[in-house]
């Protein structure tokens, strides 16, 4: 199954709402994930830019587009990043395909 990092940061009324009624936001992700066939990874919190970030796995890119749409629909995101993860040996393989076109050969011939 493929591999997310996805990012996000909380509105500010939400954020006002953990403070006084504080919930385990990994349980929520983690359902939220598991509803779209996906598996949870890995969750933690951040300093900077963003709130939190989960490492997930999914059967497909419509069902991990699926459930971060839907989690952003939920309105207490302001912002929601997903970067698709690539496996070493994915990209081992993609540099041989590349090196081959580079060398003037399509790839595949």
């Amino acid at each position: 199954m493929p591999f997310y990092m996805t990012q996000w940061s909380y509105k500010d009324g939400q954020m006002k709402r953990f403070l006084t009624q504080p919930s385990d936001r990994a349980e929520v992700v983690r359902v939220a994930i598991e509803a779209f066939g996906g598996q949870l990874h890995s969750f933690f919190y951040c300093f900077g830019q963003y709130d939190g970030v989960a490492i997930s796995s999914f059967p497909s890119q419509e069902m991990a587009l699926a459930c971060w749409m839907s989690m952003f629909g939920a309105g207490r995101n302001k912002c929601i990043r997903t970067t698709v993860l690539i496996e070493p040996d994915e990209g081992t393989r993609a540099m041989a395909i590349a090196g081959e076109f580079v060398g003037g050969q399509k790839p595949g011939e």
